[in-house]
């Protein structure tokens, strides 16, 4: 077996993790949820529009701050969402094992035995050689 597909069959194995499953379990029920995603997509618009007063020649403060204040409130809902809430904590705990795995090959690439080389416990090491890249 070739090292590609190696890279496939660690691939299978991370969608066979339960982090993973519960990753996709919760996306599901946040797109299936309809007001959940008239929320999501009224925060887009508030986005955009504020991006857009932002960058006339001649901003209206008033209008930016009525639209900044409205889009950090419908921010908040949706972020309250017991939906979002279960969805936000399994695609952090996805990404960390992402992120672990890709440490590991990171530090396997620069010469360090994949059966004793570890993961830093918190945060940035200051090596970005032994990283999985800035969040």
């Amino acid at each position: 077996m070739d090292i590609m597909e190696m890279t496939r069959e660690l691939g299978k194995a991370l969608q066979q993790d339960d982090r993973f499953t519960a990753y996709m379990l919760a996306k599901q029920a946040n797109d299936e949820d309809q007001e959940l995603q008239e929320e999501i997509a009224r925060f887009e618009d508030l986005r955009m529009n504020l991006g857009s007063a932002m960058a006339t020649e001649e901003p209206d403060s008033d209008n930016i701050k009525a639209l900044d204040t409205e889009l950090k409130s419908l921010y908040q809902k949706i972020m309250k969402n017991p939906k979002m809430i279960v969805y936000t904590g399994a695609q952090q705990a996805l990404e960390k094992l992402v992120s672990n795995m890709q440490q590991i090959i990171s530090m396997c690439a620069n010469g360090e035995d994949p059966d004793t080389c570890q993961i830093p416990e918190a945060g940035c090491t200051g090596s970005c050689a032994t990283c999985g890249g800035c969040h």
